[in-house]
């Protein structure tokens, strides 16, 4: 599906998924963005697409083929610009890469380029304690925060005292945002 450039549309939410366990989880956001109002389109890192969420299930919600890749000169863009980007769950690699300028996958790109463009991004970080606490991390943080990039509470997917999980705040990326 192509955008008309000229026709009148909903806010366009990117949703850039990285390949985190609580990945599947990602229609969670999906649907809510949906009911605030926002169409959405998933950009997901090569590895997220490799079993991380139900790629079938989240084409089928929004109507849109899940970008993984680039695309040819070619071919039409399948989204239109974004108004808004969330990513969700945001991985340690995903975040130094973006925060280093290392567009090497398409997600990281789209990252790189919207932040550039002044685009409004939220970030749900989904990072172990150990990988928080590592310096490369901790100063990416500090430089995308610079670049205005708002980020929820980091999400470590460590078990509480009751050996439950507490859920990922899918909905938080949405609060960062604002109404579309």
């Amino acid at each position: 599906m192509t955008e008309d450039a000229g026709a009148s549309r909903k806010p366009f939410l990117y949703v850039v998924v990285c390949a985190a366990g609580i990945a599947a989880g990602v229609e969670e956001l999906i649907v809510a963005a949906q009911r605030r109002g926002w169409e959405v389109g998933v950009i997901a890192t090569p590895v997220a697409t490799g079993g991380f969420f139900d790629l079938a299930a989240v084409q089928a919600r929004t109507g849109r083929i899940v970008r993984s890749a680039w695309r040819s000169p070619a071919d039409p863009r399948p989204f239109p610009a974004p108004d808004a980007v969330a990513v969700a769950p945001a991985t340690f690699n995903t975040v130094n890469k973006w925060a280093a300028g290392i567009a090497d996958t398409l997600a990281v790109s789209t990252l790189c380029e919207a932040a550039g463009l002044g685009v409004p991004i939220a970030v749900l970080p989904c990072v172990s304690g150990a990988l928080a606490a590592h310096p490369a991390y901790r100063d990416s943080l500090v430089r995308l925060r610079g670049m205005g990039v708002r980020f929820g509470d980091a999400y470590s997917g460590e078990p509480g005292p009751d050996g439950g999980r507490p859920e990922f705040p899918w909905t938080t990326a949405l609060d960062l945002l604002g109404e579309p």
